[in-house]
């Protein structure tokens, strides 16, 4: 069991299928199949009790033959290579699906951010750039925010980078604060890309999204900004939401802003006044008619996914519903936008960010909302026409669309 939850594996029978139905050719086939290179680093940082704690770090650079590598770097207590070689596959089919000239890389380190200081995350942040920063930079590999790391660890990080190089450089990474070259817009932008993908989905499958029903699991960044769009943007009702600690129902729908609040207060949307807990498990499977998995991968699982009732599922999360999931949705008649298409409006306008950062001109929010859009929009419908004329899921069809796009770009170059 543990193997087919392996994510990496997960990845590389995804890529499988696709080469299959492809008829992709052995060689690019198994070229795709494996991260071109990965670092794996040793990371000794000075505690405020005075004591030296030891983290281990990787960086991953799955495949560069579109651009330089893009991903984001995760603080987790459960980080593993495996984890981070799926997610930077991922990112080299994300960004090839939404078209940007990049690549896919990823990183992360294996830490609980819960239980340090401003001060220690700080001196672990800077330990990762002093020995991953030979293998990163604006042309080579660009990291990014992900679970546990914010704008003010990208900060961190790019300061130490531009110690190192003797200069500012802005464009080692993104996710940054505004004031030090970070983009409009990048705070909602992978919950936005999401929305407007479902709202894609809405006209193609003749849907009325307003004041239809949604789900939320997670409540991180994504989750919280996917509370708050599809009630702004679509119109829906967002009847449940949860986070790590658990989840909150209401019928009558939850106020997001309300909701985000009595987080920040409490610690977890648990107990929030007028509304049910509830579980994770009965989140999932509620009686909604979108379902936004914003958490973690792995949550809809062959033994779940036959009691999904949401119409569309919208994965804002990487990697949250296992292949054989994939199969039973398909079969019940589920539409679900797969995360690497979902969830592209992160990396896109981290792609915005790098280009203002390149000719030092910084674009307004109306501006990247409607580059977003365009760009979201077009990758949607890719992948939809793809998944029809195979006769495919549209994991498989996003597939489709983003190998052959890499396959194209490594032949180019010869190396295949």
């Amino acid at each position: 069991m543990s193997e087919k939850l392996n994510p990496f594996a997960i990845a590389q029978q995804q890529l499988d299928q696709a080469a299959e139905i492809m008829g992709l050719d052995p060689a690019t086939h198994e070229l795709l199949r494996w991260p071109l290179r990965e670092l794996h680093v040793t990371l000794p940082v000075k505690m405020d009790d005075g004591s030296v704690k030891v983290f281990h770090g990787f960086r991953v650079q799955y495949n560069d033959s579109r651009g330089p590598t893009k991903g984001g770097i995760r603080y987790h207590p459960d980080e593993t290579i495996d984890t981070v070689r799926a997610l930077a596959a991922w990112m080299t089919w994300k960004t090839a699906v939404v078209d940007i000239p990049l690549g896919g890389g990823k990183g992360g380190i294996i830490c609980n951010p819960k239980e340090m200081s401003a001060g220690e995350l700080e001196r672990l942040s800077r330990a990762y750039i002093r020995q991953v920063g030979k293998i990163i930079g604006e042309e080579i590999d660009v990291p990014a925010p992900d679970v546990y790391t914010t704008p003010q660890i990208m900060a961190w990080m790019m300061d130490e980078y531009s110690f190192m190089r003797g200069y500012n450089v802005p464009g080692v990474i993104t996710g940054k604060p505004i004031p030090l070259g970070g983009s409009q817009g990048r705070g909602d932008a992978t919950a936005r890309g999401g929305i407007y993908c479902v709202r894609e989905a809405g006209k193609v499958l003749g849907l009325g999204l307003k004041g239809a029903t949604a789900a939320v699991q997670g409540y991180g960044n994504a989750g919280k900004f996917a509370h708050l769009l599809a009630a702004e943007i679509l119109g829906m009702k967002i009847v449940a939401v949860s986070d790590s600690k658990g989840g909150i129902y209401n019928p009558d729908g939850l106020d997001g802003e309300a909701v985000i609040a009595h987080k920040k207060e409490t610690g977890s949307v648990v107990n929030f006044p007028g509304a049910q807990n509830i579980s994770n498990a009965e989140l999932l499977e509620s009686d909604v008619m979108v379902l936004f998995p914003a958490a973690l991968e792995n949550q809809i699982t062959a033994a779940n996914a036959g009691n999904i009732k949401a119409k569309v599922v919208a994965e804002l999360a990487n990697g949250p519903t296992t292949p054989e999931a994939d199969e039973i949705l398909y079969k019940n008649g589920v539409y679900v936008i797969p995360d690497f298409l979902c969830n592209a409006g992160g990396v896109t306008v981290s792609y915005f960010e790098q280009v203002q950062n390149a000719y030092d001109y910084y674009w307004d929010l109306e501006t990247v909302h409607e580059r977003l859009d365009k760009k979201m929009t077009a990758a949607f419908h890719a992948v939809h026409e793809t998944a029809q004329k195979y006769n495919v899921h549209n994991r498989m069809g996003a597939y489709i669309v983003s190998v052959s796009r890499v396959a194209e770009a490594c032949k180019l170059r010869g190396w295949v």
